[in-house]
C-alpha cells in the first residue's frame, strides 16, 4: 500500500485538506468553513474550538478517503499567521482567537508610533507593529482583559494551538513566530523585551522549531476521533504565505508571489536579511526554506472587502462572482473617473507606511452606476499592488517572475498581473497611475507584464 501525504491549510475563512501521493499527484480534497465574528466595531475574532472541529472533520474525511487506497504517512499545517488565542494549561481557549484583521489595539500601536517604540519593534522583530498582530493583541488583553491574561498559561498562534491539540506540543516554526512580532530576528528566540512590551513572559509562547521538524505522533484521542493511523508523523509546517510560495516554487531572489485570498500579500525573496536594504514599509520574515528570507507587504484584507461589498449588494451566493464579472464588463477601465480607497485606507495616500486612515469611494457622482463602483473597488486593489511593486523596484529588489495564488486567479478580469488579459484590472490601473504621474503607460505596463505564472 502506497504512502500518502496530507497537507492542511488553515486560512482565515476556511480550512482545506489535500491528500497527495509521493509524486505530488492530488488524490483527495476536503474543505470546511468557519465564522469570522465582529462583536464590536473593529473587532475580528474566531472561535478556536470551531477551527479545531473543522480540522477534525477534514482529517476524518481524508482518513475515510484513503481507506483501501493508501496509508497516510505524514501531515503538516500551513496556517494563518499573526492571530493569537490565550489558553489554559490544557490548551483550552480562554477567549476568542483575535485575528490579524482585528483593529481594537490601534490606539496602543498609535502610541508606539508616537513615542518611538514602533521603530524599536521593527529593529528587533523585522516587522512594523500592526493592531491585528499578536504583540499588540496581547498588549490589549493585558490592559483591557487582565483576568483573561492572568489565567493564560500560553498565548498561541494558530499552528501552535492546533499542534498542541494534535500532538500535545505547542510548536510553531520561525515563519509563523516572526509574524507575532515577539521573535528576535537575529537570535531566533522569543525576545524578552518584546514579550515584556506585550505584558507576558517568553515562557508563555509556543515552542520554536524549523519548518519540517517532526512534531510527534497523534494523541490517542485524535486517532479515535479521526481514524488516522497511530504511527502517522505530524510535521511542523509554516506561515501560509511562505508555504504557498514554496509550493509554487518561489524559492530564490528574483521571484515574487502575490496571494489573493482574504488577505492580499505581496512577497519577494531575499538572501540578505538586513533591514536597511528593505523598502521602509515592508516586513522581514523567515521563509520555510532555510537561509532564505521573505520581504512582504500586507496590501489589505481585499478578499474580505470584496465579500463585504457583494454582501451589501445582496447578490445570490451561488452567482455572486459571476455577477461581479458582469458588472466589471459593464464599466470601462477607469470606472468613469471613480476611485476607491481600500477599507482601512491606502498606504499610498498616507505619511505612515503601515496605515492609510479611512477608505471609501472618491469622486462619486450621481451618474455613476453600481458597475462603476464594482470596478473602482477592484481597481483600487490593483493600485495597491502596483504601489508595492514600485517600492520593490526602488529598493533594488528586481523581480523576474511573479506567481499569483488565491481566489482572484479564478476570475478572468481580476488578475492584476497578466499580460494576456487586455482588460485586466491592474492594466487599467497602471494606465491611470502612469498617466496621473506623467509617465508612459505603455512602459509601465511592460515593466510588470508577463510576471503572472498562472495564465500562460
Amino acid at each position: 500500500m502506497e504512502n500518502l501525504l496530507l497537507g492542511i491549510e488553515v486560512g482565515t475563512s476556511a480550512l482545506k485538506a489535500v491528500l497527495y501521493d509521493l509524486a505530488g499527484v492530488e488524490r483527495f480534497t476536503a474543505r470546511r468553513t468557519y465564522r469570522l465574528m465582529t462583536p464590536q466595531p473593529g473587532w475580528a475574532e474566531q472561535d478556536a474550538d470551531e477551527i479545531w472541529r473543522a480540522l477534525v472533520a477534514a482529517l476524518r474525511e481524508a482518513a475515510e478517503a484513503s481507506a483501501g487506497h493508501g496509508r497516510i504517512a505524514a501531515l503538516a499545517l500551513a496556517a494563518q499567521a499573526g492571530s493569537v488565542v490565550p489558553v489554559d494549561a490544557a490548551g483550552a481557549p480562554l477567549a476568542p482567537l483575535i485575528t490579524w484583521l482585528d483593529c481594537r489595539a490601534e490606539p496602543i500601536v498609535a502610541a508606539w508610533r508616537m513615542d518611538g517604540v514602533a521603530a524599536r519593534v521593527r529593529q528587533l522583530s523585522g516587522w512594523h507593529p500592526h493592531p491585528g498582530l499578536a504583540l499588540a493583541s496581547i498588549a490589549w488583553l493585558t490592559r483591557h482583559a487582565p483576568s483573561v491574561a492572568k489565567q493564560a498559561v500560553r498565548f498561541l498562534d494558530v499552528q501552535g494551538f492546533l499542534l498542541q491539540r494534535l500532538t500535545g506540543r505547542p510548536l510553531t516554526d520561525f515563519s509563523e513566530a516572526a509574524e507575532l512580532l515577539l521573535l528576535d530576528r537575529t537570535t531566533r528566540i522569543w525576545s524578552p523585551e518584546l514579550s515584556a512590551l506585550a505584558g507576558i513572559s517568553t515562557t508563555q509562547l509556543s515552542e520554536l522549531a524549523p519548518a519540517g521538524t517532526m512534531a510527534g505522533r497523534l494523541l490517542p484521542e485524535v486517532v479515535r476521533a479521526t481514524g488516522l493511523p497511530t504511527d502517522l508523523t505530524v510535521v511542523v509546517g509554516g506561515q501560509d504565505q511562505c508555504c504557498a510560495a514554496l509550493g509554487m516554487g518561489v524559492m530564490a531572489p528574483g521571484q515574487l508571489m502575490l496571494a489573493s485570498g482574504t488577505a492580499w500579500v505581496l512577497t519577494a525573496l531575499a538572501s540578505d536579511p538586513h533591514l536597511d536594504r528593505m523598502p521602509a514599509g515592508m516586513d522581514l520574515n523567515f521563509h520555510v526554506v532555510r537561509d532564505v528570507y521573505t520581504v512582504s507587504q500586507l496590501l489589505g484584507g481585499f478578499g474580505a472587502v470584496v465579500d463585504w461589498w457583494l454582501n451589501l449588494l445582496g447578490l445570490d451566493a451561488a452567482g455572486r462572482y459571476a455577477a461581479l464579472e458582469t458588472a466589471l464588463a459593464e464599466s470601462p477601465p477607469g470606472a468613469n473617473g471613480l476611485l476607491f480607497l481600500p477599507l482601512g485606507g491606502s498606504v499610498q495616500t498616507s505619511n505612515d507606511v503601515q496605515t492609510g486612515g479611512s477608505g471609501g469611494f472618491v469622486g462619486l457622482r450621481l451618474d455613476h452606476t453600481r458597475a462603476d463602483m464594482v470596478r473602482a473597488l477592484c481597481e483600487g486593489i490593483a493600485y495597491e499592488v502596483r504601489w508595492a511593486l514600485e517600492m520593490l523596484d526602488a529598493a533594488h529588489l528586481p523581480a523576474r517572475q511573479m506567481w499569483m495564488s488565491g481566489g482572484a486567479t479564478r476570475r478572468r478580469l481580476a488578475c492584476p498581473a497578466c499580460r494576456h488579459h487586455r482588460d485586466s484590472l491592474a492594466c487599467s490601473a497602471r494606465r491611470q497611475l502612469a498617466g496621473a504621474r506623467g509617465g508612459n503607460p505603455g512602459r509601465s505596463r511592460r515593466r510588470v507584464a508577463g510576471w503572472c505564472g498562472i495564465h500562460r
